[in-house]
Order: structure tokens, then sequence, then C-alpha cells
């Protein structure tokens, strides 16, 4: 099994290309990700990159509803696809996964945002997730 943060790099790649493809179509993009990936993943480690996707998935409306609370004057149609896809991970495990502490989420979120993200990234990821810290 893959560690938790290259679990949540793949999650993130997963939520990323679904913003560009129907629920349908996500499944082949599903296989067609972890069959082009330079260091395969072990048959366990999909799985629970899958699994982990889909549960992100099923609560997105109410991840984006959170995030658009929390973003004071940003509809998640504004922000970009990048920062969008790192927050709804993020405020997943913030929210619905008690084995995270917030200040991992957070912390991985940032990196994720540096890496993938534009210029500002960090700071924005930052910034409105460290509202759901102050719940």
């Amino acid at each position: 099994m893959i560690g938790r943060s290259a679990v949540r790099e793949h999650v993130f790649i997963l939520l990323f290309e679904s913003l560009f493809n129907s629920r349908e179509e996500m499944e082949a993009q599903s296989v067609n990700y972890f069959e082009s990936l330079e260091k395969p993943v072990d048959e366990e480690s999909e799985a629970y990159i899958s699994d982990r996707f889909h549960s992100v998935e099923v609560k997105l409306d109410e991840i984006d509803s959170m995030i658009e609370e929390k973003s004071t004057g940003w509809k998640v149609g504004r922000i970009g696809k990048v920062e969008l896809s790192i927050l709804r991970l993020a405020v997943y495990e913030i929210v619905y996964d008690d084995e995270v502490p917030v200040g991992v989420a957070i912390n991985e979120a940032v990196e994720l945002a540096k890496k993938y993200g534009q210029d500002q990234a960090g700071s924005f990821v930052n910034g409105v997730l460290a509202k759901f810290a102050g719940q």
C-alpha cells in the first residue's frame, strides 16, 4: 500500500479529471489513469484510491456548498479547477474523515496547491481551509 500523501495526490488528480468528464466517462478515465502511471500502484492502493475518489464524489454538492460558504465571495464556478479539486478533497477529509487530523488535511492541500496550482494557489487554499479549522 502506498503512503497517504501519494493516495491524496492520486485522488486529487481523479477529482481534477472529473471536472472534464461525465460520471459515466470517469470509470473509463480512471482505468486509463491507472494504466498510464509511470510508477504503477498495487491493486490494494488502486482500490483504496478509487473508493476515496467515489466517497468524495458522492458528497460534492454538500462540499461545494461548504466551500462557497467559507470562501466569501467565491462561487465554485469562479475557483480555478486545480484549487477547487484540492479544496474538495481537503474539505472531505476535514468534515467526513475522522482519521485525518485537520492540520494534516490543510498542510497536504497547501502542498498540492503549491505543486499543481498557480503562484497564489497555496495561499488561497490555506485561507479557505483555515476557516474550516476554526469550526
